[in-house]
């Protein structure tokens, strides 16, 4: 479950990113009140985390997928 939220949260950090490199639009903090604001860091951070999170991903075994196929 935790790799699943984690995986959410890389993909929002990844769009938002895609949207202020195209447009220079920060979603994140236009939703949440600015890059400044509380709530944004607070998700900054969390994708941040997320995405160390990931990293993991690329070095575990492949034998739970393989189980479901």
């Amino acid at each position: 479950m935790l790799d699943v939220i984690a995986l959410i949260l890389t993909v929002i950090g990844g769009i938002n990113w895609g949207l202020i490199g195209i447009f220079q639009f920060d979603l994140v903090a236009w939703l949440f009140g600015g890059q400044g604001a509380v709530l944004s860091r607070i998700i900054y951070t969390l994708v941040g985390i997320a995405a160390v999170w990931c990293i993991s991903l690329l070095f575990r075994e492949r034998e739970a997928v393989d189980e479901k196929t």
